[in-house]
């Protein structure tokens, strides 16, 4: 079995990490909880579920996941597959099992899951989010003839795959980023359906309008540079 370790950015996730970490496969070597500028007990809850704690203060998605894989760089042993989600209990965590099956099974990059809405639960995404993930994925169809749906942060990806693309964003952008490069790249890619539940706790993008609006500004803008590149 590859070696498999999976990333998790949180910013004062005190009441879920212990459950998503909880709920992770055991195919999963080491589970790093990077928390970012947490002010609750994020790390201890964290620490005593078994996981790995980084702490990254300075704010934002990109500069938590950039965090985690600062880390992994530093190990002897490296990993195959890297994955990435959330710490807000809205994953399944026990669905990254169909996460990296297409990596191990066809050789596949990268893996999304797609959060659709045949299995989102009522409200767990809200209609921005929803417009959001409609007008970037149809951009990305319009301009690199993608087949994405979703901009969903679970995901695997082959670890050498990842760092050849040279990941820079520190905020909203990471995961369209991703997709965008792996395009350019010629990645081969694979979307899984998921499902996807009310989060415990506020959002901090989705849940308030600044944090909405910052998060399309940046997805757009990415989608723009690489169509115009």
């Amino acid at each position: 079995m590859p070696l498999i370790k999976a990333i998790i950015p949180a910013h004062n996730e005190a009441d879920s990490i212990g459950a998503v970490i909880k709920d992770i496969p055991e195919m999963v070597s080491e589970v790093i909880v990077v928390s970012n500028n947490s002010t609750d007990a994020t790390e201890e809850n964290a620490s005593s579920a078994g996981a790995t704690v980084l702490t990254e203060s300075r704010k934002g998605y990109g500069y938590a996941c950039l965090k985690g894989m600062d880390y992994i760089a530093s190990l002897k042993e490296k990993p195959e597959i890297i994955v990435f989600l959330d710490g807000d209990y809205s994953d399944f965590p026990e669905e990254l099992v169909k996460i990296v099956d297409p990596i191990l099974e066809r050789d596949v990059d990268l893996v999304i899951g797609a959060r659709v809405k045949r299995w989102r639960e009522k409200g767990a995404m809200t209609g921005p989010q929803i417009f959001g993930n409609w007008l970037a994925t149809s951009l990305m169809k319009l301009f690199f003839n993608a087949r994405f749906t979703d901009l969903g942060p679970f995901r695997a990806i082959k670890y050498d795959k990842l760092l050849a693309l040279e990941m820079e964003d520190k905020t909203y952008g990471w995961t369209v980023e991703m997709q965008l490069k792996a395009l350019k790249r010629n990645y081969t890619y694979e979307e899984i359906p998921v499902h996807y539940r009310n989060r415990i706790g506020v959002s901090k993008v989705s849940g308030t309008v600044k944090g909405a609006f910052m998060a399309g500004v940046k997805i757009l803008g990415w989608i723009f540079k690489y169509s115009f590149k």
